[in-house]
């Protein structure tokens, strides 16, 4: 039977110090690769990096901790872009290398990188470094430490006396291998691998420990009714990517999506993240986005800002974070009446921060984009109001304490249903079409009661001399939006509500992508039906 070959120690040192250090998240990107010298290639060689190729001496000893560190060494020299001319001054760049297209740095500008190489190392704990390189003598910036140390010379502990570990290629080829880039990539990924393995993603048999925001929220769930309905609806989003790129300081809100977006790294307690949840479900039940109307947005969300920060410090729900919006002069006030105050100083008021930031408000218009995001499909008013109602019903009636006055006129009034188009149309003819004034008349009666014309009758009537009429304009709507039963149900409302007022001619203007003016038309024309254009 054929002998299995002997696995030769000392390579397989080699290929597991190459997983080791290629394993690590900031090196997922680099696209480098080893490969061996000749055998004859001069001892004193190690491993260097030239452009995409780790070259490294087959018959050097060393565990398999020592190659990490010597391969995560490399690496880092690539991700640093030590490799690139543009980088550095023309002075640090010697003769070529021992590749063409590849040349030597100066000893003193090796030294440098490789004592900054080594100290990032050590934040990594990649392998072991040999007992052969010395200690990182503690620098931060290459090239002032190069061109100082070109002037005097490379201390002892920093002096390296092997050939370079790493060869400067030419422009092209720096252009093409890009190691900066994809270095910072794999650090960013490195990073979120990090926040999630601190948030527990990557925790045994998946039991995730409670982060403080999921802990605040589940609060509100059992033990505060007033916010517990709401806080069961909403969906926390914890990305540091989307906070970073939509520029989220501590957390903002979107009522149509029922999403709270949250900065995993706001560094707030428990009973802090109880406030900012807080704060951001009650923007989004009491509608505040809906609610700006024609007011500039940043300011109306920084007047709402200082109502719900108000509410909650009176109602002591957690801990009001640093530096937010509350001022105790504005209590009862409504968010309308507070914009009214702070819209005299714009300057001012526009350097005021929100909970995503200053000069942004927390209030989303839109869903911020991120993949796997089912749609609501629902009624948002409906649901914010019901959440409301019945969490203050539970906080009223469960000994929970008082709620702020002005909060809970402001829940009363989303309790409310508004009132239908018929019936704001007939308050407004009320408001604004009076009717026209009976006088009392002891005049002689009608023919029908001329059996007894001696008996004088009171009676109403009419004023015979002549009166100004009023009349009034109506703009409909043809673009499609009314269809044709709700459009007859309107003119015939319009049409009644006129006659009963004695409007004998009412202007109508019907508008689509333009205006069409049809001019006043007799109220019975109305009634009887009009051809509507648009």
């Amino acid at each position: 039977m054929r002998k299995k070959a002997k696995v030769d120690p000392w390579s397989e040192a080699i290929d597991h110090g190459w997983r080791e250090a290629r394993s690590h998240a900031a090196f997922r990107h680099l696209r480098c690769g080893p490969r061996p010298l000749d055998a004859g290639a001069p001892s004193d060689i190690r491993a260097y990096i030239g452009g995409e190729v780790i070259y490294y001496h087959p018959r050097h000893r060393a565990e398999a901790s020592e190659w990490a560190w010597v391969f995560a060494h490399c690496l880092l020299h690539a991700g640093f872009g030590h490799l690139d001319p543009r980088t550095t001054r023309a002075g640090n760049i010697e003769q070529a290398g021992r590749h063409q297209h590849q040349r030597q740095p100066h000893p003193a500008y090796r030294a440098a990188c490789c004592a900054v190489v080594d100290q990032y190392l050590v934040t990594m704990k990649i392998g072991r470094r040999p007992l052969e390189f010395p200690l990182p003598p503690g620098i931060s910036d290459e090239h002032e430490t190069a061109a100082r140390w070109r002037e005097t010379t490379v201390p002892e502990g920093c002096r390296r006396d092997d050939p370079p570990d790493f060869l400067i290629v030419d422009v092209e080829a720096a252009q093409r291998f890009d190691h900066p880039r994809h270095f910072a990539a794999g650090l960013a990924a490195a990073a979120r691998d990090a926040l999630a393995t601190a948030g527990g993603e990557h925790a045994e048999h998946g039991r995730r420990p409670k982060r403080p925001w999921d802990a605040a929220l589940g609060w509100f769930v059992s033990s505060y009714p007033l916010l517990g309905a709401l806080a069961a609806g909403m969906t926390l989003v914890a990305d540091v990517d989307l906070a970073r790129t939509w520029d989220i300081s501590i957390a903002a809100v979107n009522a149509e999506a029922g999403e709270i977006y949250i900065n995993p790294l706001a560094g707030l307690n428990d009973e802090q993240w109880r406030f900012v949840l807080a704060h951001e479900m009650l923007h989004a039940a009491l509608r505040h986005g809906e609610r700006t109307g024609a007011r500039d947005p940043h300011l109306f969300n920084i007047a709402c800002d200082y109502v719900v920060n108000g509410w909650l410090v009176e109602m002591d729900v957690g801990q009001m974070p640093e530096g937010l919006l509350h001022d105790p002069d504005l209590k009862g006030c409504s968010a309308e009446e507070v914009y009214d105050r702070i819209a005299t100083d714009l300057r001012r008021q526009r350097k005021l921060a929100t909970l995503r930031g200053r000069g942004l408000g927390d209030v989303l218009g839109e869903p911020l984009p991120r993949p796997g995001t089912p749609g609501r499909y629902v009624d948002l008013d409906e649901y914010y109001r019901n959440a409301l109602v019945t969490g203050l019903a539970y906080h009223l009636g469960g000994g929970r304490g008082t709620v702020p006055a002005a909060l809970e006129q402001a829940i009363r009034a989303l309790d409310q249903p508004p009132l239908p188009w018929d019936a704001q149309l007939a308050r407004w003819f009320d408001e604004h079409v009076p009717t026209v004034d009976k006088r009392r008349s002891y005049a002689r009666a009608s023919r029908r009661q001329a059996s007894t014309p001696d008996i004088p009758r009171p009676a109403w009537t009419r004023p015979e001399e002549n009166v100004r009429l009023p009349t009034f304009g109506v703009v409909l709507d043809t673009s499609g939006s009314m269809d044709v039963t709700l459009l007859g149900k309107a003119l015939g409302a319009i049409a009644s509500y006129a006659t009963a007022r004695d409007v004998p001619r009412a202007r109508v203007v019907y508008c689509d992508a333009a205006a069409y003016d049809a001019g006043y038309l007799p109220v019975e024309e109305i009634t009887r039906g009009v051809r509507v254009r648009g």
